[in-house]
């Protein structure tokens, strides 16, 4: 816990100490109130540490500016709808391939094999960003590519995520085309199979995009819970086995996770 001010002796710590140390105890009282809803003056003063009036002057420059307003409650203070502006001008500027570029690049160095980051575009799952793992067979780029939704992981990720009204557009205007003989065709398989992606939060492909490939592919969220996109892990049939990998699922959900966290996703 921090020292607390010293009342009456005309020293300030956040003025001893710089700007730096100010701008961290206005972000303690935000977290604060973003916890608890709203919080007094001396509620938030025990909990941080410092004295009242330290307090009491850093909400006065947040409510100057909107951030944080003060209720009827007995004094007391929530977030204001200065925090939904700034909010509100984040999602535009993040790049969901800038962000997950990292942790794409990861995946395929841990697994050895080829990492895709996809969304959903006219249709199709559309592959935006590719990292090769030292193990990858071929060197096909996938980027830009535009693949089925019921023959791949990525896109029975992005299928299961969409209103049943949405999916049924889609698979009416595209239709189940078989890409080999093991790619599914039939409506009712194929939805009875997105209701288990959602359930477990991955899906796999065995050779239904393509003969000796397997996938498995987990989703990407925004900051509103949206599915967005889809990374996945891909391979050689012969050798790449995701279910029976000790580890590979799992670490895919919490790659995903991470990814969606970089795009304002907090996971309750």
């Amino acid at each position: 816990m921090a020292a607390r001010d010293e009342p009456g002796t005309g020293r300030d710590p956040d003025a001893q100490g710089g700007g730096v140390q100010s701008v961290d105890r206005a972000m303690q009282i935000l977290e604060i109130l973003a916890r608890d809803g709203h919080a007094g003056v001396s509620e938030i003063a025990d909990e941080m540490g410092v004295h009242k009036s330290t307090v009491s002057r850093l909400l006065g420059s947040l409510v100057s500016r909107e951030i944080v307003r003060q209720n009827n409650d007995r004094g007391k203070y929530q977030l204001g709808f200065g925090i939904l502006r700034l909010a509100s001008s984040i999602p535009g500027r993040l790049s969901l391939v800038h962000e997950a570029r990292p942790i794409l690049e990861s995946l395929a160095d841990q697994y050895k094999e080829t990492v895709n980051l996809a969304v959903l575009r006219s249709n199709f799952a559309v592959n935006v960003d590719q990292a090769m793992g030292p193990s990858t067979l071929a060197t096909s780029d996938w980027v830009g590519s535009l693949t089925p939704l019921h023959a791949t992981s990525s896109g029975k990720v992005l299928l299961a995520a969409l209103p049943v009204e949405e999916r049924s557009r889609i698979l009416g205007k595209v239709g189940l085309p078989a890409r080999t003989p093991r790619t599914i065709t039939d409506r009712e398989t194929l939805e009875n199979q997105l209701l288990d992606v959602s359930r477990d939060g991955y899906a796999v492909v065995h050779e239904e995009f393509e003969i000796g490939l397997t996938a498995v592919a987990v989703p990407v969220y925004n900051h509103f819970g949206t599915v967005i996109g889809s990374v996945s892990i891909s391979g050689p049939a012969f050798r790449f086995d995701p279910e029976n990998t000790p580890g590979l699922i799992q670490g895919l959900q919490e790659a995903g996770l991470a990814i969606s966290a970089k795009m304002g996703y907090t996971h309750r």
